[in-house]
Order: structure tokens, then sequence, then C-alpha cells
């Protein structure tokens, strides 16, 4: 049976290269794959794409998945105050499951207390976002992609190869 991952984006303000890139490189790979958004539908991407969120973050059971992903973007921070996302986010990390985040989504890995005592990366604008995975627990590396266990995370979309590649190395075990 295909391994199914959920890839979550930003009702508004995905980061429209790191979720095209990551969800084709995880098709590809015979990944079946399960879009989710703040309120599910429509959602808009901070370069002008559009992608279907087909379920609401309050229909998400984490069990029904082998792997959860959060994309970046600008509206992706929004997540990180989003009691149904640090809720998967949390479920996740606690079920030992592949767990990943690229651009500023690791802010919300760190919020639902997933990165403490784990290393971790993120796209950081001038200090603020690493200040804010090690005021969580974590210890920032500052690298492109940061591997810790079963959790990844990316800085920005020049890392998104490498993201969507390492997440796969985790899944497969």
């Amino acid at each position: 049976m295909a391994k199914k991952a959920l890839i979550i984006i930003a009702q508004q303000g995905y980061q429209d290269l790191e979720y095209e890139g990551v969800k084709e490189q995880l098709e590809r790979a015979g990944i079946a794959i399960v879009v989710a958004s703040a309120a599910g539908g429509m959602c808009k991407g901070k370069l002008g794409g559009s992608a279907g969120g087909t379920v609401a973050l309050s229909g998400i059971r984490v069990r029904d998945f082998d792997a959860i992903l959060f994309i970046g973007g600008p509206g992706a921070e929004t997540y990180s105050r989003h009691p149904e996302a640090l809720r998967i986010a949390h479920e996740a990390a606690a079920a030992s499951m592949p767990l990943g985040a690229i651009c500023i989504a690791p802010l919300i890995l760190a919020k639902a207390q997933a990165l403490d005592g784990r290393r971790a990366t993120v796209w950081d604008s001038g200090g603020e976002q690493a200040a804010i995975i090690q005021k969580y627990g974590a210890t920032y590396t500052g690298d492109q992609v940061t591997r810790d266990g079963l959790i990844v995370t990316g800085n920005g979309p020049e890392a998104t190869e490498e993201f969507a590649r390492t997440m796969l190395e985790v899944m497969r075990g």
C-alpha cells in the first residue's frame, strides 16, 4: 500500500515553489498526497498560484498519514498560533512519525514543542526566527536542511529539493 503524506499550506500566502517542488517529488516517489489548509478549499500562493486544500485542519487525524509536512510562505506564520496546526505538529512528533517544515514553518514545530532538544533550521530574517526556535528549545543550525531523527526542517525555497529528498529518506526508514 502506498504511503500517504499530508501537506499543510496556508489559506493565503503559501510559498508556491516549496509546495509545488515538495508535492512533485513526493508524488514522483509514489507517495499519495492530501493537501490541508485552515478552512480547506482554494488556497492562494504568495507568487500567485492556487491549490485546493482537500480538508480543513480540524478534520485531520494524524494517524491517517505516514508523514506530515508544513509548507512555508508568509501565510504559514499564522499557523504558529493556530490551535489545530499546533495540535497536528504535536501529535505527529509524539507519535514518532516523519514530520517536516520548511521556510518559516519550523516556527509551528517549535511552538508545538516538537523541536525541544533537537537541531533545526528555519528561514531567518535578521535572527528573529532563529531566536524563536531557540526559545522553544531547538539548536539552530543555519543549514539549508537539517534532519534530527524523524524531523526535517528547511530554510526556504532554495532548499526545496533537498528538503523533499530528505523527507523521502525519512519516510523510507
